[in-house]
């Protein structure tokens, strides 16, 4: 019979949602919990949007980092417990502007589409695994979204590869890496969950 060590309740299931990378997180650490997630967040991708209207999302120098260095503003608020009432909205702050910045480089620098969506289906299914898993309590691990690289790092790695002026490997590397990665996760950890997501939260309390 397979097994599986079932993850601990976090302190917020929000922060579940948020997919931080190791960069996102390292920033939420400096400021121990103490800064409200969603001003920063807010702030993120009224500037990310704007760059990305402006076409900086088409630039082949260091403008293209400019988006995504823009929504790390983000990143300090990784810490916080999110118990705020409108701090569930932060969240979706993160997968829109994360999925807004891959379309608009992609389809600045001749990405084909069926790859764009190909990308942007791999993201999509992880973050709707992750919702769904919440939901049954059965809670992502803490290194899904390190080895996942996290909003943060995807977003940089695309804007590397526009600087590089390899965007359309970079999204042939990322979509093959993280439909195998998430596909196979996501498989391995329900097959080995227990049948009910009551039973999976009181394994994770017993650890």
């Amino acid at each position: 019979m397979v097994s599986v060590h079932m993850t601990p309740v976090p302190r917020g299931t929000v922060m579940a949602y948020r997919d931080d990378g190791v960069l996102s997180r390292a920033m939420g650490n400096l400021v121990a919990g103490q800064l409200p997630p969603l001003p920063p967040a807010l702030v993120g991708i009224f500037v990310t949007g704007v760059l990305l209207m402006v076409g900086v999302a088409g630039a082949d120098g260091l403008a293209v980092f400019a988006p995504a260095v823009a929504l790390l503003l983000a990143g300090p608020g990784s810490s916080h417990p999110h118990d705020g009432r409108l701090d569930w909205l932060v969240p979706p702050i993160l997968r829109l502007t994360e999925y807004g910045f891959v379309a608009s480089v992609g389809f600045a620098h001749g990405v084909p589409p069926w790859l764009i969506f190909l990308l942007l289906g791999a993201l999509a299914f992880h973050h709707y695994d992750v919702v769904y898993r919440v939901r049954q309590r059965v809670y992502p691990p803490p290194w899904l979204a390190t080895a996942g690289l996290g909003w943060d790092g995807r977003m940089l790695l695309i804007a590397l590869g526009g600087l590089a002026g390899q965007v359309t490997l970079v999204f042939v590397l990322l979509a093959l890496y993280l439909w195998g990665f998430f596909g196979w996760e996501s498989v391995t950890c329900w097959v080995a969950a227990p049948r009910s997501g009551v039973d999976a939260a009181d394994l994770g309390a017993h650890d």
